[in-house]
């Protein structure tokens, strides 16, 4: 059974944030699309992913805890959740404790699920911000409906593999009395189909499949992120083993804006504004994510001051951020000979006390030195 806990690099008893604090930094450092074509980092985000399904959700998470704390109670079934019931039966129960005597083995291949399906959605800011419809298709495999995915003709030119009697898995012994194990293999006889095929379906070939464009629409909530995804069940690729089909899994890439930043919900502005504005205060335009709206600036605004406006973030079905407005005072990088003047005769006027700053800045000069130049 995978830990968890290990593979998001976590303590057992990491909080909430401590868990999406991991899960976010893996993912950025394993997401698919930075290493095309690596399966090894695909085979670990799909695993990261499946960690944090479980111990972001507080009711799973306590079911999985259960089960890590006893292995041999079984029912726990990984990245889709929970089994219909936490426990199986007596019969599973005695199972599972044998099998700790005689040996685990591979798990058998017959109904096994389709391979899910993983693309990649690029979303503007505000799409991901306040939530949008999208329309999209990809190629998946599906089940062929001439032959119900059997890939005999009709459905039906298809006999029981004898080797393994129908199971896809075949039994191996080794070693004798107490230290005897058994294990099972995947038939070699029908490759864990469970089954042979007398006569091969016209429409694929003896597949079990095509490979079909398929449309689906998505309804994206409101905060999506990078590397946020969304799971359609069976809308993967058709299992060629009788089960189920996989899921189509769409991950999220959000566009960078030229205005907003984001941190979870929360929205980060840096606002410029004049030197004159930043001495007398005044009302400014500033942008959040439905309009632009009226805002006053108080007299004596210093470069770098942030004002916060309380639920004018993001707003999601998991909670609402807030703006964080981070005033930049912009200084001319050019001034004519008759402004230079003015701005002369100005600072001449100005009460050197109205600059604290500075005026703390050169009493600490004159107490390291023992000198003040500053009058």
């Amino acid at each position: 059974m995978a830990n968890y806990y290990e593979i998001l690099g976590v303590e057992k008893n990491a909080t909430q944030s401590e868990i999406k604090s991991a899960y976010r930094k893996l993912v950025k450092e394993y997401h698919p699309d930075l290493h095309p074509g690596d399966e090894k980092c695909a085979s670990k985000f799909k695993e990261i992913n499946e960690a944090n399904e479980t111990l972001s959700d507080p009711e799973k998470r306590k079911k999985y805890d259960f089960e890590l704390e006893h292995p041999n109670m079984g029912g726990f079934s990984g990245f889709d959740g929970f089994s219909q019931g936490s426990y199986g039966g007596f019969g599973d129960f005695f199972s599972d404790i044998f099998s700790q005597f005689t040996g685990g083995g591979e798990e058998s291949t017959v109904n096994r699920k389709g391979q899910d399906i993983q693309i990649t959605v690029e979303l503007s800011f505000l799409d991901a911000a306040k939530g949008c419809k999208r329309e999209i298709s990809y190629k998946r495999k599906e089940a062929c409906s001439a032959c119900k995915g059997t890939g005999a003709k009709g459905g039906t030119k298809y006999t029981t593999c004898q080797n393994c009697k129908g199971k896809g898995t075949v039994q191996y012994v080794s070693g004798g009395g107490f230290f005897r194990t058994v294990s099972n293999r995947t038939c070699p006889e029908c490759n864990g189909l469970g089954r042979k095929i007398i006569e091969k379906c016209d429409a694929c070939q003896g597949k079990g499949y095509n490979v079909t464009n398929t449309t689906i629409n998505l309804d994206i909530p409101a905060g999506a992120d990078t590397n946020s995804y969304m799971k359609k069940r069976n809308y993967g690729n058709a299992s060629t083993m009788g089960g189920e089909s996989g899921d189509l899994i769409v991950v999220f890439k959000v566009l960078p804006h030229k205005i907003f930043k984001r941190k979870e919900y929360d929205l980060y502005v840096e606002l410029p504004i004049s030197y004159k504005t930043a001495v007398l205060g005044g009302k400014v335009k500033i942008p959040t994510l439905d309009d632009a709206i009226e805002y006053a600036i108080p007299e004596g605004t210093q470069s770098g001051k942030t004002f916060v406006l309380r639920g004018k973030g993001i707003h999601s079905r998991l909670g609402t951020g807030d703006l964080y407005l981070t005033v930049i005072v912009e200084i001319p990088t050019k001034i004519t000979k008759e402004e230079r003047i003015k701005l002369e005769d100005f600072d001449k006027t100005v009460d050197k006390k109205h600059y604290d700053k500075i005026k703390k800045f050169h009493d600490n000069m004159a107490s390291l030195y023992g000198v003040d130049d500053y009058t």
